[in-house]
């Protein structure tokens, strides 16, 4: 009773709160609703929202989204803007539906590569039109300071990373928040070359559907899903071809191009923002969430392109938090699941990173003393700051794959050693133990115990811990693997698997209490996961089978974490090579599985070698 009183005052709280931001945006700002021209004659919908008050003059906050500008209609207003304390401070906000989509003209075009060799009014990218926007704004948005800032969460984070390339004089500050930025490598659609099957999926079955007019609505995703068991679902639907032949039908020009695109050839890369981003003018504020399931890969890595591309004097950022998507600019980022953080970590960022950010470089309020990385840092659960990141104290620590399922910085002594197990695509290892349709948020910080109990997940752990063990940086996954398939594959064909490395922090088995109905004691909560399709261990553009029976390296990064694992606990690595249904399942045999059959799919075998001469480990970023 007294959690469900707990939860019911929370709600009234919320609602109340947002009944206060969308009276004091209806009494504060008038609204405007405009087509701006592109150079190329194409008129992008927008929502102009000024203050009220003619006594000063206001920067503009600009944010360019797929997912529709609305409300429509010049008496509509949004019940909030994404920081209300930037709202009471005094600026333009500035919605636009992009090209091709909701309200705007033209053609849409998924992540569309931006073109830095224009030379005629029609070669137009998301960077032409973000720069004509700003333009137009600039000399027709009444009141404004001549300064714009730009953000945008997921998508449009894509949008606002675009803004950098426009390379607009007007353009001080952008802040790319989990923006979509490679999803071949990290972001979405694949990871590390697997298909994230269930997200891809859902969102672009609504998402994908062409819009030949404009339309204020949005259309409707797949629904026939007939059982509230994603894990059967997809499993029941097989090969990923049949999702196209039996539910798309077709319909979705870019699931077909995706189809189409298997390895990372030139229309992938072209879909890559971050070659391009040198020579940045605006100072900039990348902005992501160390659980994020959609998009972590994208706010770390923006921020590394621009560090490594540019010159030290460029404004450049990141901020990382306990939170899962957009966690940051919604709810009070306390807790994701089961696992608490301590502290209100949403409100603060939107108190004392990201307002300060827009008050210095829009309106020359305030000082710029924000760190170049401001890092949540769980397990001990607070702020870090870092000059830089990765942090430079950090030192590349290997922890070894050892016997009886130990983990230890003690390199392997001679002589033969591996672990097995048997990847079998009929019974794919599940990403969560629980039964539901839509894939969770929470699954990020999940409890590894039912995974640790399987017999194709391997497991190593260290001892407990006497002293706390911080990570900060990415890690990597250097293994060597041997795949047998009992001679079920096709005669001449070679395999092919993949794998997925865990980091685990084990929680000491005397802890007492439990969340959310889990007990806390000798929990495994899941601190970073990560798939590699084997196939692209040398290249992602030209992909290899695997020769049977032949040990063979796979190494590859995953991305960064900030954890600290107190003394009582444990450090915990699982090995898995499948990971359902996040990813497609791989039928282990080196075909193009875009267009494989349900009959292509075989167990295989996979030992895990641990010896001196083949010593499976994991390279961690350990701060001393």
């Amino acid at each position: 009773m007294k959690l469900f009183t707990t939860l019911l005052l929370c709600c009234i709280a919320l609602l109340l709160q947002a009944q206060t931001d969308a009276e004091y945006i209806r009494q504060n700002f008038t609204k405007r609703e405009v087509l701006i021209p592109m150079r190329d004659g194409v008129r992008l919908f927008t929502s102009i929202y000024t203050p009220k008050d003619k006594s000063r003059s206001y920067p503009i906050l600009l944010k360019r989204t797929p997912y529709s500008c609305s409300p429509y209609g010049v008496d509509a207003f949004p019940n909030s803007f994404q920081n209300m304390e930037l709202a009471r401070s005094g600026y333009i906000f500035v919605n636009q539906d992009v090209r091709g989509r909701y309200m705007s003209e033209g053609q849409y075009m998924d992540v569309r590569p931006f073109n830095p060799d224009k030379k005629t009014k029609n070669d137009i990218d998301e960077a032409s039109d973000t720069y004509d926007t700003v333009d137009w704004l600039l000399q027709h948005a009444t009141g404004n300071n001549g300064r714009v800032g730009v953000y945008g969460i997921s998508y449009p984070g894509f949008y606002a990373t675009m803004t950098i390339l426009a390379q607009h004089p007007a353009i001080k500050a952008v802040s790319p928040q989990a923006p979509v930025t490679d999803w071949f490598i990290g972001d979405d659609f694949h990871h590390n070359g697997a298909f994230m099957l269930m997200d891809g999926f859902r969102f672009y079955s609504g998402f994908g559907k062409p819009r030949p007019q404009p339309t204020t609505k949005g259309s409707p995703g797949f629904s026939d899903w007939n059982t509230p068991d994603n894990y059967a679902f997809f499993l029941r639907m097989g090969a990923l071809k049949n999702f196209n032949e039996q539910l798309l039908k077709g319909e979705i020009p870019f699931w077909n191009e995706l189809m189409e695109h298997p390895d990372m050839d030139a229309w992938w890369q072209a879909r890559n923002p971050r070659p391009h981003l040198k020579n940045v003018m605006p100072a900039v504020l990348t902005v992501g969430g160390l659980f994020d399931a959609e998009d972590c890969f994208g706010a770390w890595n923006v921020y590394k392109a621009i560090e490594k591309q540019n010159p030290a004097s460029t404004s450049n950022r990141i901020v990382m938090g306990p939170w899962s998507h957009g966690g940051w600019a919604r709810g009070t980022g306390d807790k994701l699941g089961n696992v608490a953080f301590g502290q209100k970590t949403s409100p603060f960022y939107e108190s004392n990173i990201e307002f300060p950010f827009f008050e210095y470089y829009l309106k020359d309020q305030g000082s710029m003393d924000l760190p170049d990385a401001y890092i949540f840092e769980t397990g001990s659960n607070r702020w870090t700051t870092y000059p830089s990141w990765p942090p430079a104290a950090a030192q590349q620590v290997p922890y070894y794959f050892s016997t009886n399922g130990a983990l230890s910085t003690t390199a392997p002594a001679a002589g033969a050693a591996a672990d097995r197990y048997t990847s079998n695509p009929a019974k794919p290892v599940p990403y969560t133990e629980d039964v539901h349709l839509r894939r969770t948020r929470e699954y990020m910080t999940d409890d590894q115990r039912f995974a640790s109990r399987r017999p194709d997940v391997l497991v190593y752990e260290t001892p407990v811990l006497e002293q706390p063990l911080r990570l900060a940086g990415p890690l990597v996954a250097d293994l060597w693997v041997r795949l047998d398939d009992r001679g079920q594959a096709a005669p001449g064909n070679l395999l092919d698997a993949d794998f997925v490395v865990k980091l685990i922090d084990v929680f000491p088995d005397t802890l007492s209490g439990e969340a959310n109905g889990v007990p806390l004691g000798g929990y495994q909560m899941l601190v970073r996961g990560e798939i590699f399709r084997g196939r692209y261990r040398n290249s992602f553009e030209k992909p290899e089978g695997f020769t049977p029976n032949q040990p063979t390296r796979v190494r590859f990064e995953l991305p960064d974490v900030a954890h600290s694992f107190e003394p009582g606990h444990r450090l915990m690595i699982q090995v898995q090579s499948s990971w359902f249904p996040l990813a497609d399942r791989n039928p282990q045999q080196f075909v193009n599985i875009y267009k494989a059959s349900d009959s292509d799919f075989i167990p295989v075998e996979i030992s895990l070698h641990r010896d001196a001469a083949q010593a499976s480990r994991v390279i961690l970023p350990v701060l001393k």
